[in-house]
This record gives structure tokens, sequence and C-alpha cells, in this order.
């Protein structure tokens, strides 16, 4: 054998391994793509059995209803602060007509006299 023979068994065998790396890049490749769609898959699956979606959505229903429910008994809360005021006031001036009539019962007793 000589160089030249050397070579060009040098040169195809280089080429058959590039032509083999590629080949098995390919399939590898392939490989990646099936497993991510075969995940994919999984993942609606797992999505559809778990009715995640359906118990989100449940979840965001109940949690504006509890919003509404929680500003309207705010609303009812700030009424009923008002009403305990005004009581109280009303409290203050049935306790001073109390006093007065007291007052004028005494009056009216020494007047009697």
């Amino acid at each position: 054998m000589n160089v030249s023979d050397v070579n060009i068994m040098a040169s195809a065998s280089s080429t058959s391994a590039k032509i083999l790396f590629q080949d098995s890049k390919q399939k590898l490749s392939e490989r990646v793509q099936a497993n991510i769609t075969s995940v994919g898959s999984l993942v609606r699956q797992l999505q559809k059995g778990s009715r995640s979606n359906d118990i989100l959505g449940q979840t965001v229903r109940n949690f504006s209803a509890a919003e509404v429910s929680i500003n309207n008994t705010s609303q009812q809360l700030d009424r009923i602060s008002v009403l305990t005021a005004q009581l109280g006031e009303q409290q203050e001036r049935v306790q001073i007509s109390t006093d007065k009539i007291s007052q004028v019962r005494e009056q009216v007793l020494d007047m009697q006299r």
C-alpha cells in the first residue's frame, strides 16, 4: 500500500464516521422530538383527568362570590356603626331627660309642702 491508498482509506473511514455520526444525530433528534410530543400528550391527558381547569374555574367563582359577600358585610357593619352612634346619642338624651324629670318632680314636691 502506498500513501495515496492510505489517504483514500482514511478519507473513506472519515466520511463513514461522519455519515454514522449524522445518522445517530438524526435518530437522536427524532427520538427527542417523539419524547417531547409524548410528554405533551401526557400532560394534556393529566390535565383533562385532573379536571384542574374546572376546579380552578369553580375556585374563581367562589372567590368572586366571597368578595361580594365581604363587601356587603363591610357596608352592613358601617351602617351598624352609624346606628350604634345614633343610639348612644339618644341614650344620652333620655338620660338627660330622666334627670330633668327627677328635678321637676322634686320641685313639685317642694312646692306642695
